[in-house]
């Protein structure tokens, strides 16, 4: 598989390539020069395969030969000691993806990344400086993934003021090969120093700089296996049980009704509702589809930062400022991965595979509530997001049909801030309790590229 900018065809280079240098040099993405499909066995056993043997038949042609079968074999079994379970909740499914080590949908692909990395690099004595931006998730993922590894060594941007205690403590809190910037900004303004110390001449003569955000194919690609898993699953009619870190109030405590159990019936396409922020997620599902998992189409769900929704209603872009939410993780005004989206596909198809719709602050705080009371189950203002805006479309003209799945992007812990005050304690996993223990050491710098070079 050859890779190539989304701003040029012309120069196609190898997944190693892509991965490693994280953003092509006329600074655009890199994305792969086609979408393969899954071979008709594959595609038709999605719903019966163990997970790990679908992580390593939908990254697999992405990455040969630079990562043989046996290596790819290991590093998804590595990295995958964690499930993404599908469990009903109320009228609808959940799809949980904070069962990982940082309680965020970002282990599965900073997880991957790292090991990639690792051995990608093997016998090379440079060591390699990662970049990443983050709004919240995807640094303390990142940390996470590469905390340790030798030979690499990562930085992360996060906006001061804008992310959780523990987000912080994530990001901040594991030390070793891992530094934090607390920037007097935006997330906008981080993923623009990002981006312009790749296009820094002078930086890149001196260091040997990488990218972990969802900017990187790297960390894209793995996201497309929880959507095929899930969707082949649904398909097959089948969902899960709940997991070891499923925040659901014992014995449906705190709930006001009858706590409903939602079914699938075999054989029919599943939506996913996906809380998007710098839309890399979602631009993961779309891969998922194309490649042949069964899935009907995709819900855009934002917070105000509704940058995307309001370009598939009108057909223009417009990039904008971030406003801060209680969503923060999607507090993104110029989402990254829109770049992405408009390369592979026109307005018309996005249209046909996406809807977009975006969800207050309020709504989001009633839907948290409501959410808890009628199923007992906790979600994460994201995931309230989702929820909320499948509800929206439920009320309109067009509501969804079929099987739906709402994203649970990060645990509900994650931000006991917002949700405790509206539902009492959430039930926290030992990943979370043992990441709040963590002192913080980072340094503030201004939204001044001379200031994150200095510092590099």
């Amino acid at each position: 598989m050859h890779y190539y900018s989304t701003r040029s065809r012309s120069n196609p280079v190898s997944f190693s390539v892509a991965a490693l240098t994280g953003l092509a040099p006329d600074g655009g993405l890199f994305i792969p020069e086609e979408i393969p499909s899954y071979p008709g066995k594959i595609k038709n056993s999605l719903g019966t395969m163990d997970f790990f043997d679908i992580a390593f038949e939908t990254i697999r042609p992405y990455v040969h030969p630079e990562l043989p079968d046996s290596v790819l074999e290991d590093l998804v079994h590595s990295a995958y000691p964690f499930a993404a379970p599908l469990v009903s909740v109320g009228d609808r499914l959940v799809l949980e993806l904070f069962h990982g080590p940082t309680a965020a949908f970002k282990d599965f692909g900073a997880r991957f990344m790292a090991r990639a990395f690792s051995y990608l690099r093997r016998g090379e004595n440079k060591p390699l400086r990662i970049l990443v931006a983050t709004s919240g998730d995807t640094g303390g993922a990142v940390a996470d993934g590469f905390y340790g590894v030798e030979g690499i060594s990562v930085t992360v941007l996060y906006p001061k003021g804008r992310v959780t205690p523990l987000q912080e403590k994530q990001i901040s809190g594991l030390g070793g090969n891992i530094d934090a910037l607390a920037v007097e900004g935006s997330f906008d303004d981080c993923q623009a120093l990002v981006k312009a110390a790749f296009g820094d001449e002078g930086l890149r003569k001196r260091l040997v700089l990488s990218s972990a955000n969802s900017i990187n194919a790297a960390r894209l690609i793995p996201q497309a296996i929880y959507y095929s898993a899930a969707a082949g699953k649904a398909f097959a009619g089948k969902i899960d049980s709940d997991g070891e870190a499923t925040p659901r109030a014992p014995d449906g405590q705190g709930a006001s009704k009858t706590v409903t159990t939602y079914g699938v019936k075999a054989g029919i396409p599943i939506t996913f509702c996906v809380p998007s922020g710098n839309f890399g997620n979602l631009t993961a599902g779309l891969y998922a589809l194309k490649m042949g998992a069964p899935i009907r189409g995709f819900i855009a769900a934002t917070n105000i930062n509704k940058t995307v929704p309001d370009y598939l209603e009108s057909g223009e872009y417009h990039a904008r400022l971030s406003q801060a939410t209680i969503s923060n993780a999607m507090d993104v005004g110029a989402p990254s991965n829109f770049e992405r989206m408009a390369a592979q596909w026109t307005l018309e198809q996005l249209r046909n595979m996406i809807r977009g719709v975006h969800v207050s602050d309020e709504d989001t705080r009633k839907t948290i509530a409501a959410v808890h009371d009628s199923s007992a189950y906790f979600l994460d203002p994201h995931g309230a997001v989702g929820w909320r805006a499948v509800d929206i479309l439920a009320a309109g003209s067009a509501p969804v049909e079929g099987p739906l799945a709402v994203l649970a992007t990060a645990h509900p812990a994650k931000f006991a801030e917002t949700v405790e005050p509206l539902v009492g304690p959430v039930p926290a996993p030992a990943a979370i309790k043992n990441a709040l223990g963590r002192s913080c050491t980072y340094r503030t710098i201004p939204v001044e590229l001379s200031a994150l070079a200095d510092t590099l």
